[in-house]
């Protein structure tokens, strides 16, 4: 019993990775079930939180030095189109200067990605638009960094 359960599992394994290869590049596809980058990051330098058009939520933390991104993570609670370009802008923006990761567009996640469907382009666009305010977060913090203590609700009772 055990292993018809093995077997019918393995097919029907088989079965949704094709569907998956009739849409999806095998980067994509690679990007969604083995994610890079997936997790927070403790005391971010740059912290962002965007919800998307459809309801997805990305968060990008980010650890900056020297102006450069040393370190970029990402959480979601999207689809797999969204974990994919989360995990590759990440990917993209660590070891870029500010102004490079901050030039990272929803293109440029799109073509590391081999593309998306149509459905599912503004989940590039949601990664690109979160990293960028990530980098925004850290420029704001880093010219007044008072500020941070009423951000997190470390505010004065």
């Amino acid at each position: 019993m055990a292993q018809e359960f093995d077997d019918s599992f393995k097919e029907l394994e088989q079965s949704v990775m094709e569907d998956m290869r009739k849409v999806y590049s095998e980067k994509t596809i690679d990007h969604f079930l083995n994610p890079r980058n997936l997790a927070g990051i403790a005391a971010p330098d740059g912290f962002a939180r965007i919800a998307g058009p459809c309801g997805d939520t990305m968060e990008i933390h980010l650890k900056v030095k020297d102006g450069q991104v040393l370190n970029a993570s990402f959480w979601t609670d999207g689809c797999g189109p969204s974990i994919a370009s989360g995990s590759m802008v990440t990917e993209l923006a660590k070891g870029k200067s500010l102004s490079e990761a901050q030039k990272i567009t929803q293109q440029d996640v799109l073509y590391a990605l081999g593309g998306l469907p149509e459905e599912s382009l503004h989940c590039a666009l949601l990664a690109a638009n979160t990293l960028k305010e990530a980098i925004k977060d850290y420029l704001v913090f880093k010219r007044e960094p008072w500020k941070r203590a009423y951000k997190s609700g470390q505010d004065f009772k």
